[in-house]
């Protein structure tokens, strides 16, 4: 192992860490769908105070349909609604968990992600046919999500609540994610905390595992 981290837990985000995420690709298509007085809202969309709401559990995912609908002004079905937001998510690269895997031998592993029952109904779909795995489970000694802990990145409390959770300290655990401000937030309460800017951040920090 190229860094060899005196840390206990090594935990994850899953959007751009794990999971590939093309906000390009997800805008465009909305665009494409929508009339031209529309698209500065797509611009806005994942900033959206009902965005907001839904990742943290606040509102139901019948209720972020509804949301959505209201913000694009259409009449969008579910099926539609799941459709465009979930045209963000890419694969889910075998090489990164196959990366999980060998650090579970000397760590314990978990995920830290802002999310919504949408997008992890949809993940699991994925993971499920590209991996035959229903869920992170299997893989992961733990899995936290935004949408089911009531708060989210880069927020104080959610690393306090994660701390907590796993009932250590700081210093014993290592971070990654895709946001500086996520980043930030982790360090700014003791965790070592990594941004990943690329495919290859994992890859070059552990090294051959």
């Amino acid at each position: 192992m190229k860094n060899r981290p005196d840390v206990d837990f090594v935990i994850f985000d899953l959007g751009n860490v794990l999971i590939d995420i093309d906000y390009t690709h997800a805008m465009d298509l909305m665009k494409s769908a929508l009339p031209a007085n529309l698209h500065d809202r797509v611009d806005h969309c994942y900033t959206a105070n009902f965005h907001k709401a839904y990742e943290k559990g606040q509102i139901s995912s019948a209720e972020f349909r509804q949301e959505f609908r209201n913000y694009f002004q259409t009449n969008w079905s579910d099926a539609e609604v799941d459709y465009y937001w979930n045209s963000l998510l890419g694969t889910i690269p075998a090489y990164r968990l196959e990366l999980v895997r060998k650090l579970k031998a000397q760590y314990q592993v978990g995920i830290l992600s802002n999310t919504n029952e949408i997008h992890i109904e949809a993940v699991y779909a994925q993971l499920q046919t590209q991996h035959g795995m229903d869920n992170f489970d299997p893989l992961f000694d733990w899995v936290f999500y935004s949408h089911e802990m009531g708060l989210a990145k880069p927020n104080q409390d959610i690393y306090q609540q994660l701390l907590l959770e796993l009932g250590t300290t700081a210093n014993r655990v290592l971070f990654f994610d895709d946001l500086k401000a996520n980043v930030h937030g982790a360090s700014s309460v003791g965790i070592q905390a990594i941004q990943v800017v690329g495919p290859e951040t994992l890859l070059n920090f552990f090294g051959d595992v």
